[in-house]
């Protein structure tokens, strides 16, 4: 136990004194939210694509816990559950050591953020455990959505959970440093075209190096869906991701998706359900009732743009601008509408319908179903700047 003592200093660095993250970026609506949570005795479970930021998020509440809320700096627990020195203690047995180092009573309330959580067997049960018998407040980070499918009751009503997307195009300004005066709006749609390649995963958006976007999608691959599934052709889940890149935005056929590859229809669905639970890829279903929501064809959406962009080039910036958009209004719920050979991007579930024409406009044809169709509201968005005047309190 002597040496999880030592893992627990390295990991835990305000138990011995000052804590510094001066040069790190505070994504501020995600960390107010979180600390808007803070009096729930609710598990906090934040969840998204690797390296997007989770780990960043519960250091920067770490500190605003310590200076914000005079939490005492030892009533912090920290720890990723991904550590191979970990791989024999449970989550209880984890904690319980922690108590023991810092002399901390079983009745005083603990501030713990376990990282990556489904890297322990059982980790529900154990959570229940916590919650149920402990003062304590639990934060937990996942890379994998199926966290929120997990079929064991023990969490029901005892968890919130907030979803950590890329950075947008406000945060990608913000983190750059770059300010645009009002006399230079024209430079937007500009730095707005640097966004959609670069995409707004943090570390690559600051360094620019693209290996760091290929290691990340082969971590994905690798331990996300590989070792996690049993998959043994590693190949074919790479194959696999470049053809749904190549068609984001797009309705996905499996069937013929398994056709390329030359695997069953069965593993298709399979693989597709792998990089959707990997948080790779986002889909919506067709608008309708519920048979044609499950067997018509899903469309597909990158979780990043850069990523996007990385393994298929900078091209079809249509594409890319409407896969913005499908990120900025999924809160909403979209589904999609295709009548008479015809395909609406998004109907909102406040009833909004959106068609994404990114500096072009739609076909007679196109036009007229679209204004056919029953909504609340309806807007044609065509660049950053309609997007921007639709994205307010009242619709959001």
């Amino acid at each position: 136990m002597e040496n999880l003592k030592e893992l627990f200093y390295r990991y835990n660095p305000w138990w011995e004194g000052d804590y510094d993250l001066k040069d790190i970026y505070d994504r501020q609506t995600i960390t107010s939210l979180l600390l808007e949570k803070l009096s729930s005795k609710d598990i906090i479970f934040l969840t998204g694509l690797r390296r997007v930021g989770k780990t960043t998020i519960f250091k920067l509440l770490i500190k605003k816990l310590i200076e914000d809320k005079n939490i005492s700096p030892n009533k912090i627990f920290y720890i990723s559950l991904d550590d191979y020195l970990l791989s024999k203690n449970s989550i209880i047995e984890i904690i319980e050591q922690y108590r023991k180092i810092h002399k901390i009573s079983f009745s005083d309330k603990i501030f713990v953020f376990l990282d990556e959580i489904t890297y322990k067997d059982e980790y529900e049960i154990q959570l229940k455990n916590l919650y149920d018998t402990g003062n304590i407040k639990i934060f937990a980070s996942s890379s994998s959505s199926s966290v929120l499918r997990s079929r064991k009751p023990y969490l029901i009503g005892r968890y919130s959970l907030t979803e950590l997307l890329p950075l947008d195009f406000n945060e990608f300004l913000d983190i750059k440093k770059i300010k645009i005066p009002k006399m230079d709006l024209n430079l937007l749609q500009e730095y707005f075209k640097d966004y959609m390649k670069t995409g707004g995963i943090p570390e690559y958006v600051l360094n620019g190096n693209i290996e760091y976007i290929k290691d990340l999608v082969d971590d994905v691959i690798n331990k996300d869906i590989a070792n996690l599934y049993k998959v043994r052709n590693i190949s074919i889940l790479k194959d696999f991701f470049i053809l749904l890149m190549e068609r984001a935005g797009k309705q996905v056929s499996l069937n013929k998706v398994a056709k390329i590859l030359g695997v069953s229809p069965d593993s298709s669905r399979r693989y597709f359900d792998m990089f959707v639970e990997s948080y790779l890829i986002y889909t919506i279903s067709r608008c309708g009732k519920t048979n044609e929501k499950i067997l018509s064809p899903k469309k597909v959406y990158a979780a990043d743009l850069g990523i996007k962009s990385l393994f298929t080039g900078f091209r079809d910036i249509g594409s890319l601008f409407e896969n913005y958009v499908y990120l900025k209004i999924k809160n909403l719920n979209p589904c999609y509408i295709y009548k008479d050979g015809f395909e609406i991007d998004f109907m909102t579930s406040n009833k909004t319908l959106i068609e994404v024409k990114y500096n072009s406009e739609m076909n007679i044809k196109q036009k007229y179903i679209f204004n056919s169709i029953s909504s609340k509201n309806k807007i044609e968005i065509k660049n950053i700047y309609e997007l921007n005047d639709f994205l307010n309190p009242q619709l959001i």
